[in-house]
């Protein structure tokens, strides 16, 4: 007979994470550090195995317990980028953030000259469901081009263009409104390789002017000005799950 998996028990690094402590890679370092007691018994190993619901963690000698989900959403302003920190000095997503908040981290990412929709949290499953490409789960971009849009080249992102790793392709591209010299198109994708579009328009010989994602899933941007951050509602927290296939409570 086939043993159980016994789901609650994982490396420490990732025990920090699931418990909103902080990211994996933050969780490794700390392990390494020797910062990490298990039981009272100083765990070096990142990956050495706990038991998140009975055995007891701690940092610097602080008891780890599991923090309160928090699910945010940033309308990312461009020039500003996705890490906790950068060696350039440049502006991070986490300015954008109250001091006294929990641990959290984006969900995906967007690039400097990127901006639109970000979603953070301190739930590093339901982040994982999100981003993966299993998932299938719609982001939708308006990007404009310097260029007016025809439909041959709208045709030829569905259709894909030829990398040194293979195919990349969008789900979908349409045409949102054109000016003289360039045009506002409309591109969904349903997984997230780096810098995707960019990517797909710079083999087209098409520049991107402006690259804003509006939605993810069932969550549209709105009116959420630049710069600003506010909790998922019940609701949009729930269509979300749905759509991920997650249907227990954050």
């Amino acid at each position: 007979m086939k043993q159980k998996t016994d789901l609650r028990r994982v490396g420490v690094a990732r025990a920090l994470s699931k418990l909103g402590f902080c990211s994996r890679a933050a969780g490794v370092e700390l392990a390494r550090a020797g910062r990490v007691r298990v039981n009272g018994v100083v765990r070096r190993d990142p990956e050495s195995p706990v038991h998140l619901e009975k055995d007891r963690i701690d940092v610097d000698g602080r008891l780890v317990q599991e923090n309160q989900r928090v699910y945010l959403v940033l309308n990312k302003p461009r020039g500003v980028v996705t890490t906790a920190s950068d060696e350039k000095g440049r502006e991070t997503i986490y300015a954008y953030l109250e001091a006294d908040l929990s641990w959290v981290a984006p969900v995906g990412r967007l690039d400097k000259a990127s901006e639109g929709l970000l979603l953070l949290t301190n739930d590093s499953e339901w982040a994982g469901k999100i981003t993966a490409p299993e998932t299938h789960l719609d982001k939708t971009y308006h990007v404009q081009i310097a260029k007016v849009a025809d439909e041959n080249l709208l045709k030829s992102m569905a259709s894909g263009v030829k990398t040194s790793k293979g195919i990349l392709r969008v789900t979908r591209a349409g045409l949102l409104r054109c000016g003289e010299k360039n045009s506002w198109i409309e591109v969904v994708l349903d997984e997230g390789k780096n810098r995707q579009i960019r990517r797909i328009l710079e083999i087209l010989g098409v520049g991107v002017l402006r690259l804003v994602r509006v939605q993810i899933g069932p969550l549209a941007l709105g009116d959420l000005k630049k710069g600003e951050v506010r909790h998922l509602t019940a609701d949009e927290k729930h269509a979300i799950d749905q759509a991920i296939g997650r249907d227990d409570p954050g």
